[in-house]
C-alpha cells in the first residue's frame, strides 16, 4: 500500500506524478491519498478539511486503485507522519506492505520530522525527485541515512526490511503555494491541476482574493467525507 500524505490546498498535478512514478517502480495494489488537518511544519490550509478532501476525491476519480481517507483530517492535532503510520500499524499492516510517498524536497528534512529516526523503520520510505530537488543529492545532503538509500528502477522487488527506495522520475514543477497565487491573480490553473479539481476550484470560488482563511474542517466535513470516501 502506498500512501501520499500532504496539505493538497490543493492537490495538483505534481503531487499525481509522485503517486504514479512510485506506482509503477514498486508495483503497489493500492494507493491512500491522506489530505492533513494541521500540518505540522507549515502555515494553516487556505482551503477548509472539506474541501480539500472533495478536491483530493476528485484528482482520483480516473485511478482506480486510488482512494482518499480522512483519517487524518478526523485527527484535531497535528498531522505527524509517526502517528499515521501507527494507525496503519494498529490496523494490521506490516511495516513492509507500507510505502510512504514523498518528495525529494520535503525528505531531506526528515531529521526534524516527529519520532525521526524510529520513523524510518515504520514503513518503507519511497522519495521521488522534485524540480530542484533530485534524489541524485540525498546521499550527500543526509550521510547517515546513505546506507539505507537505494534506487530502484522499474519491476524492482522491494526487500522485507524498511528501506529509502530513491525513484529519479519527472514530476511536474508546480506548487500549490503557486496554484493559489495565481487564482487570486485572477489567472488560469489549467496545466497545474487536473480538470475535476480546477472546476471545483472555480465553482466554489476557492483562493480568490475574498476568501476568508480555515484552518479548521468544515462543521458538514464529518457527513460530506463519508458520502465522498468512496470515490475513485
Amino acid at each position: 500500500m502506498g500512501i501520499l500524505g500532504g496539505t493538497f490546498d490543493p492537490i495538483h498535478r505534481g503531487h499525481a506524478d509522485l503517486g504514479r512514478a512510485v506506482e509503477a517502480t514498486v508495483g503497489l495494489t493500492e494507493l491512500i491519498v491522506l489530505p492533513t488537518r494541521v500540518p505540522p511544519h507549515r502555515p494553516p490550509p487556505v482551503a477548509s478539511g472539506f474541501h480539500r478532501f472533495a478536491m483530493a476525491s476528485l484528482a482520483v476519480l480516473d485511478s482506480p486503485d486510488w482512494r482518499v481517507s480522512d483519517l487524518e483530517l478526523a485527527r484535531p492535532v497535528p498531522s505527524f507522519t509517526s502517528a499515521t503510520l501507527a494507525s496503519f500499524r494498529a490496523s494490521g499492516y506490516r511495516p513492509s506492505e507500507l510505502f510512504f510517498i514523498v518528495g525529494a524536497d520535503a525528505f531531506a528534512e526528515i531529521d526534524t520530522w516527529n519520532g525521526y529516526p524510529a520513523i524510518l523503520d515504520a514503513a518503507h520510505f519511497a522519495v521521488v525527485s522534485r524540480p530542484g530537488h533530485p534524489v541524485t543529492d540525498l546521499a550527500r545532503r543526509l550521510p547517515a541515512l546513505a546506507g539505507r538509500m537505494a534506487f530502484a528502477p522499474p519491476g524492482t522487488a522491494i526487500d522485507e526490511a524498511p528501506r529509502i527506495t530513491l525513484i529519479d522520475a519527472a514530476t511536474a514543477d508546480v506548487s500549490s503555494t503557486a496554484i493559489r497565487a495565481r487564482c487570486a491573480a485572477g489567472q488560469a490553473i489549467d496545466d497545474l491541476v487536473l480538470p475535476a479539481v480546477g472546476q471545483h476550484i472555480a465553482r466554489h470560488g476557492l483562493y480568490s482574493p475574498a476568501q476568508v482563511t480555515d484552518d479548521g474542517v468544515d462543521p458538514h466535513h464529518e457527513h460530506a467525507a463519508g458520502r465522498l470516501h468512496g470515490q475513485g
